[in-house]
């Protein structure tokens, strides 16, 4: 199936919640699950998975671990991209911008409603720090196992990433895939065809 520029909304957000929504329609697993690049201070890349929590005006919103990795090189450098993957339908999606800090409240009504374990391995776990061994954070996660509500940790929290452009792909036969990409152009978007 091709994509031609009639096909695409002006808006960016729109056209990627079509998608979105399109990926969970035809099962694709864990439709949310994206790559998170970032670049530590020194420019050295950095990817990993992530899952995507919500999703606005302000941006793409994900949670984890101020210290963790992720949450250091963020800090020092705010710009990122996402990269989602729908393989059954032949598409992907491209986001780049700059992350910022979401609201403590909005972390802290996130972090509540994570299954219990969750929120106590996140309590337990100094995310990317080096440990000796496993039962390390297990004895970590059984001394707060009395408290059925732990607070958020102070150092944990969400992420808006700000789209400053977007791409988004299909899957064509013979690598003559399609490619768009949305640029912030004032206060609107600018939509070019790219080579493939």
């Amino acid at each position: 199936m091709g994509l031609r520029r009639s096909d695409l909304d002006p808006d960016p957000l729109a056209q990627f919640a079509a998608w979105f929504a399109a990926a969970g329609e035809a099962g694709v697993p864990i439709p949310e699950a994206t790559a998170l690049a970032t670049a530590a201070p020194d420019g050295a890349p950095s990817v990993r998975m992530v899952l995507l929590k919500g999703l606005d005006e302000r941006g793409f919103v994900f949670f984890t671990s101020y210290g963790s990795r992720k949450g250091r090189e963020l800090e020092a450098n705010p710009r990122a991209a996402l990269l989602f993957h729908w393989q059954p339908l032949g598409r992907q999606v491209r986001v780049e911008g700059t992350a910022s800090r979401v609201p403590a409240d909005e972390s802290d009504a996130y972090f509540r409603s994570r299954p219990l374990g969750s929120r106590l391995s996140a309590i337990a776990s100094a995310q990317s720090d080096p440990v000796a061994a496993r039962a390390e954070l297990e004895a970590r996660v059984a001394a707060l196992e009395g408290d059925p509500d732990p607070p958020r940790p102070a150092d944990w929290g969400g992420y808006a990433l700000a789209p400053a452009a977007y791409e988004f792909w299909q899957h064509r036969d013979d690598r003559l895939h399609d490619r768009f990409r949305y640029e912030r152009d004032g206060a609107a978007w600018r939509i070019e065809r790219l080579q493939p």
